[in-house]
């Protein structure tokens, strides 16, 4: 039995606005959207273009309030081939939200507040 990655999901309160960031921030872009019938929720499947791995984005209408984070000790990783463009991009973006420069990483955070973690490749 061999099991391997599909998607993980973020849920979103403002669609629009994430969709920007990640495209803006991470380059990723639209590749399936699923729309509830009575509009109570949108998916949207987001691709780097080069992996299978997707990033799943749920927008719900009767969510109303922020979601809960906890400690933000769960995020998504990526890896950049341009560590230092990379870098220059976020602080631009203003989304660098914590940095460790022992081990050569950084994360940057969406609208939401989830974590996303920056790695050099190798």
């Amino acid at each position: 039995m061999q099991f391997t990655f599909a998607h993980n999901n973020y849920n979103v309160r403002d669609l629009d606005r994430s969709l920007a960031f990640y495209k803006e921030a991470l380059g990723l872009t639209e590749v399936r959207r699923i729309n509830a019938e009575d509009g109570s929720y949108i998916i949207v499947y987001l691709s780097d273009g080069v992996s299978k791995h997707q990033m799943e984005l749920t927008w719900l209408r009767d969510w109303d309030r922020p979601y809960n984070l906890g400690d933000n000790e769960i995020h998504l990783a990526f890896v950049v081939d341009d560590y230092s463009a990379a870098y220059r991009k976020h602080q631009e973006m203003g989304c660098i939200c914590f940095e460790n420069p022992a081990m050569g990483i950084y994360f940057i955070s969406d609208p939401d507040g989830y974590w996303l973690e920056i790695v050099p490749s190798k």
